[in-house]
């Protein structure tokens, strides 16, 4: 055998004992007459010892040729090390080498694999697989597999059967993009890989599997962002004979046990917001409640004076920034120009500070009083030593913009800790909303999402104001897991895709197997996917996804170690009937 230990188990209690690791050399320190090496392996460091007067010549000549990554087997002992490491598990012993095994050599790595690496992120893209063997990138992927476990485990133990789906489906025109895959087989025609496992999970309740969960790949074409990868991996639920209340009870138990064996926090029962509320209240429907800075509407006490701004805005709406009173002027004039960069795209901005004293100061002295300024403080809920920040003008845009500004001051004041965990469930999401582009309804979740009960005599009347039977959960302002309670009936579905602009003729091509299945008695069921690369990365204390992804896109959906996407040659184009232009 290879080994009869790995690199991190070894301990006092070992002293005396003969053994054989393997790994990879992480450093040596030649001393002339003595010789240390750090062997690696997954599991820790080891520190080797060659010794002039007690290892053997062969042996300890070969030791002076290793160098960083050769891969090697030693036998030795295991003996008390003189200066001893307490920060290393292994810290109180070393081993004093018999035989030595140089397995494979290896060239000088493009960048140091240590903790502390001095290689880009490019660099170590295109060596993922040397970029793996730090502890850093290693232990991400060693915690989300503790992750994923832990979650068979709980859905397992609720009675889910983990069933796999089909990669290659049929492409859809809802939702992002497909990556289509050509079918030599078929000529013309072409698969998609899956954006969800959707309507198959869905026709698993059909067949009665009553529980389903999947650990999935899912794809789709979009633009990239930190939290964003053309692949990534969904855990995927669905639940037969079951209301909304049975959805949020099961993914909310799941989501405290997570946090719970994970990081050993105890978490009460999530918050429930609706959409509507979360728009108003924080700018956006997956708002980070770690901290405060609720949106505090000016209108009634801003557009009653000669300030043309507030008076011609659509909206007014402010923050009270907690102990940001003592800010210098070039300080709030950082956040002017902050919020009046073309990503969040504000005219200006005004400011009130709320002093020790109870008096007020903002730059819009002249045209607001005392009493008005304290109305103002009243509304965004500011105290003594806050700074209030206002923006005005078209009501969405302001909202989007001000949600941003909240998470900028919200980072700066050092708010958003990583190691602090506050969850919630937003509801009440409309089911449709109008775009203006294509003059039609499109389904906010997807076209399978039921409406809430007493709103389905509105599909006929004012669609805009159905609301949906679905639920995001919201963690430290990222949106981990959505769903929704699905229809189950062929009329209300056909009804649904005639609202989102599909024929009847359109609807059956692309549907048709889903609305046949509903006539052969389909129950009431529905579901909730998270987003496993984000669910990790949030629980791991990191906002990029990538760093807990073995082999990871670039921001341009590349593998740069790969190679790839790349061309393919003319004789495989001509098999799938493909002409380039």
């Amino acid at each position: 055998m290879y080994r009869s230990h790995t690199c991190g188990e070894l301990t006092a209690s070992h002293i005396n004992t003969e053994v054989t690791l393997a790994g990879w050399v992480q450093k040596t320190r030649d001393k002339g007459f003595m010789i240390w090496v750090d062997l690696r392996d997954r599991y820790g460091l080891t520190q080797l010892i060659f010794d002039e007067k007690r290892t053997n010549t062969v042996v300890f000549e070969k030791a002076k040729t290793l160098g960083r990554e050769f891969v090697i087997q030693v036998k030795g002992t295991v003996i008390e090390r003189e200066s001893k490491n307490p920060n290393m598990p292994t810290g109180a012993i070393e081993i004093l080498v018999s035989e030595l095994n140089i397995l494979n050599e290896a060239i000088l790595p493009p960048f140091t694999i240590e903790d502390e690496t001095d290689g880009g992120e490019d660099i170590r893209m295109k060596y993922r697989y040397l970029d793996i063997r730090r502890n850093p990138v290693k232990n991400n992927l060693l915690f989300r597999h503790k992750v994923s476990m832990e979650v068979r485990k709980y859905l397992s133990d609720k009675g889910f059967c983990d069933i796999e789906t089909p990669y290659l489906i049929k492409s859809t025109p809802e939702g992002a993009r497909d990556f289509v895959v050509p079918s030599r087989m078929n000529e013309g025609q072409f698969y998609a890989l899956p954006q969800s496992p959707q309507t198959f999970k869905q026709l698993l309740m059909v067949g009665g599997m009553d529980k389903y969960f999947q650990i999935v790949k899912c794809f789709r074409d979009e633009d990239l962002r930190a939290d964003r990868q053309p692949e990534f991996t969904q855990i995927d639920c669905e639940m037969a004979f079951v209301e909304q209340e049975d959805i949020l009870d099961m993914f909310e138990g799941l989501t405290r046990h997570l946090l719970k064996e994970i990081k050993g926090i105890e978490v009460d029962k999530f918050p429930r917001i609706t959409y509507d509320y979360a728009m108003k209240t924080y700018g956006n429907d997956k708002p980070d409640i770690r901290f405060e800075m609720k949106f505090g509407e000016l209108n009634a006490v801003a557009q009653h004076k000669d300030f043309g701004v507030f008076n011609s805005a659509e909206l007014v709406v402010g923050i009270a920034a907690p102990g940001c009173a003592s800010y210098t002027r070039k300080e709030i004039d950082a956040l002017i120009e902050w919020v009046k960069r073309p990503q969040i795209g504000a005219s200006g901005m005004v400011y009130v500070k709320c002093e020790e004293d109870g008096s007020f100061k903002s730059s819009v002295d002249k045209f607001y009083d005392q009493e008005d300024l304290k109305k103002w403080a009243e509304a965004t809920q500011a105290k003594a030593g806050d700074l209030i920040l206002v923006l005005s003008g078209n009501a969405d845009k302001t909202r989007t913009q001000l949600s941003a500004l909240r998470m900028e001051v919200a980072t700066r004041l050092g708010l958003r800790k990583s190691d602090e965990f506050a969850p919630l469930w937003v509801v009440d999401f409309p089911l449709l909303e109008w775009d203006e582009e294509s003059g039609r309804y499109h389904a906010m979740h997807h076209p399978f999402t039921s409406p809430k009960p007493e709103d389905i005599a509105l599909i006929e009347t004012n669609p805009g104001k159905v609301r949906a039977n679905a639920y995001d959960m919201v963690l430290n302002g990222n949106e981990i897991g959505g769903g929704s309670i699905r229809i189950h009936d062929r009329a209300l579905q056909s009804r649904m895709f005639d609202l989102l602009g599909f024929s009847k003729e359109e609807a059956q091509a692309q549907f048709g197997f889903l609305m046949n299945a509903f006539e052969f008695g389909a129950p009431p069921h529905g579901g909730l996917a998270f987003g496993l690369d984000r669910l990790v990365s949030i629980l791991g204390g990191q906002e990029t996804i990538r760093d807990f992804i073995a082999f990871p896109k670039n921001n341009s959906g590349r593998d740069v170690m790969i190679d790839a996407p790349s061309k393919i040659d003319d004789k495989q184009l001509e098999e799938l009937h493909i002409k380039l232009k």
